[in-house]
């Protein structure tokens, strides 16, 4: 039965543990910060709109007037906000349990980020990239941390053009460029796993997509917004397959879940495959290669020598 009807309820209290989850102030995000919220972890909602995060976050304490939760700004489309997230996150806090990847965009009119990339795959991977190295001597410092990254089953669609990274040459297919970044999201996570352990580091990556569940992010789909109201499952069902890949025990890192149900769009969290190109370790690798270069963010896998156990 746990594995067949994973819920919240599955999870143990996270008193002491501190989570950051981006683009919490709506959808799955929040879902996730609420839920774990009210298992007592000390939850970040990290977002773009600070007047939307308060929102949240005071729907939060109305239901949970105990509940340890603070809103800081990130926007994962400007590298310099993304810097200055992770060093006041630092001056703020000595550990990072859970660092819940979960903001993204999704088909857009073709935009580009503040640094100039195409928005979908500058916000949804090279934002969290540079997030996530920034953060990491944190995450290593803390015992049992781990990293949840957000696909889609839209990877499918997904195929990386590193030539055109940005759409500057070819007709922009919002679809294809959204499917390249949740591409991107799932070589990131296996990258990063195969270099944290090739370098002994226990930190545990994983990824999750949510199926078809009813979002904000549906706003921009029209005839699909409509359908959605009829099929899509809603947040508290779509952010499990996060939490499941956030909580469960006896993970080996690179796991991914989703739901269970039809064409995995619906359904309670189990472990989902991912298609044959997302397993590509050249490509993984070349992508790595180039992210750090976009975005100026060099990963340090070393283990930190601490002067006191504090």
């Amino acid at each position: 039965m746990k594995n067949q009807k994973w819920n919240a309820e599955n999870i143990p209290s996270q008193k002491g543990r501190v989570a950051i989850v981006t683009g919490s102030s709506s959808g799955i995000g929040y879902e996730t910060a609420r839920v774990l919220a009210n298992k007592q972890a000390s939850v970040i909602i990290a977002v773009r709109n600070l007047d939307k995060g308060n929102k949240a976050l005071a729907k939060i304490l109305q239901q949970n007037q105990d509940a340890d939760v603070k809103v800081m700004q990130l926007d994962l489309a400007n590298l310099a906000s993304v810097k200055n997230f992770a060093e006041n996150f630092q001056k703020n806090y000595l550990r990072l349990d859970l660092l819940i990847n979960n903001a993204g965009v999704m088909i857009p009119p073709y935009s580009k980020t503040t640094d100039g990339f195409e928005l979908q795959f500058g916000t949804n991977h090279l934002g969290h990239f540079a997030l996530t190295g920034q953060l990491l001597q944190l995450l290593i410092g803390t015992e049992g941390s781990r990293i949840v990254n957000l696909s889609s089953s839209g990877h499918i669609m997904g195929k990386i053009d590193f030539d055109d990274l940005n759409w500057e040459k070819r007709s922009y297919a919002k679809w294809k460029a959204y499917g390249d970044s949740k591409l991107a999201n799932l070589y990131f996570t296996y990258e990063l796993d195969r270099k944290l352990k090739d370098n002994g580091i226990d930190i545990l990556v994983t990824a999750s997509h949510p199926g078809w569940t009813a979002t904000e992010l549906q706003r921009t789909w029209g005839i699909m917004e409509y359908l959605s109201s009829i099929f899509a499952q809603d947040i508290t069902m779509g952010a499990l397959p996060t939490l499941r890949a956030a909580i469960e025990a006896d993970l080996k890192g690179a796991e991914h879940f989703g739901p269970n149900g039809f064409m995995t769009m619906r359904g309670y969290p189990i472990k989902a495959e991912t298609n044959k190109l997302s397993k590509d370790k050249a490509i993984a690798k070349k992508l790595w290669v180039v992210s750090e270069k976009l975005t100026g963010v060099k990963f340090e896998f070393k283990k930190k020598i601490s002067s006191s156990s504090g």
